[in-house]
């Protein structure tokens, strides 16, 4: 296994998408993702060199999953492999964003191995999603995360989800241990209500980046800010586009920011990025989730940086 320091090693769930389609809801199209997953291969068509540590099932869905991180250029080293079938998320776009209800039990995609051993062999170690609240994979993202606070650059992606199958109460908690560990956060403002409920999400990314953390803050079609503590927050738009789809975007976004700090050598430091790294690192991000929501799918399409 080859990681270095501009590699990321992403944990976390690799499932199936079904997307109703626009012409026939009860048509629902199969579509690779999970937001772990859909990092792993963004980060790869970016050409940041990653590892995804998740596991596959054995089923078509699994296959195909498999063929989309290969085609992107993942790294499967320390991915696992099952018999048992892959996690369904059963997508409900709307005007506001899109929901999910989710079909997890019994399926190999929650199978997952601890990396702890291996965390430090990475500039990077991203964790999130459903992974890391649904058991047994939490336990396993919980023990590689904390291998990575001491020995890599944590990265955290609470991505909150609220569904009947994940208790939001030991979720939440979770997600919190998770933010408290990691020195790169990145989080929608809806994240950051659900988990500090009755604080201004800006108030409680200021309080985060104070403890040296850069945290990266998503508002949709408002923008990002971003917080360090070196200096004051900072707020790009997003990028003008006529949306066909949102689903990745955020995931996107996320693969975009460790790539323009993969490629500045800077996760080590990103909690003391200047003011203008900020701001260029959130507008190649905001132009790269822009070429997501501008297409079909969930794979970014390379910008230019500047």
């Amino acid at each position: 296994m080859t990681g270095g320091p501009g590699a990321v090693l992403v944990m976390g769930e690799a499932l199936i998408d079904l997307v109703p389609s626009p012409d026939d809801r009860l048509v629902q199209h199969a579509q690779p993702g999970g937001a772990p997953a859909n990092v792993a291969a963004g980060l790869a068509a970016l050409s940041t060199p990653s590892w995804f540590a998740g596991t596959l099932g054995g089923d078509g869905f699994g296959r195909a999953i498999e063929e989309r991180l290969v085609s992107a250029g993942t790294e499967l080293g320390l991915c696992g492999r099952s018999e048992l079938p892959t996690a369904l998320a059963v997508a409900d776009p709307g005007p506001d964003g899109t929901g999910y209800h989710f079909h997890l039990q019994d399926t190999a995609t929650f199978r997952i191995a601890e990396r702890a051993a291996e965390a430090g062999e990475f500039g990077a170690v991203y964790v999130g999603g459903l992974a890391a609240v649904v058991s047994p994979a939490a336990e396993a993202v919980a023990a590689t995360a904390r291998a990575a606070a001491e020995r890599s650059v944590l990265v955290v992606d609470p991505n909150v989800r609220e569904d009947r199958v994940v208790d939001a109460e030991s979720g939440g908690r979770r997600l919190r241990e998770l933010c408290g560990l990691a020195g790169i956060v990145k989080a929608s403002d809806e994240d950051v209500l659900r988990l500090w409920p009755g604080a201004d999400p800006s108030e409680t990314c200021r309080r985060l980046a104070r403890e040296g953390r850069l945290v990266v803050l998503t508002r949709g079609s408002r923008g990002a800010t971003a917080y360090t503590r070196a200096g004051e927050p900072v707020t790009v738009p997003a990028v003008p586009v006529e949306v066909v789809n949102t689903i990745g975007a955020g995931d996107a976004f996320m693969a975009a920011v460790l790539n323009w700090l993969s490629r500045e050598g800077a996760f080590a430091r990103a909690g003391e990025l200047s003011p203008a790294g900020v701001a260029e690192m959130l507008g190649f991000a905001s132009r790269v989730a822009a070429s997501v929501v501008a297409q079909e799918g969930t794979q970014p399409v390379p910008v230019p940086v500047s």
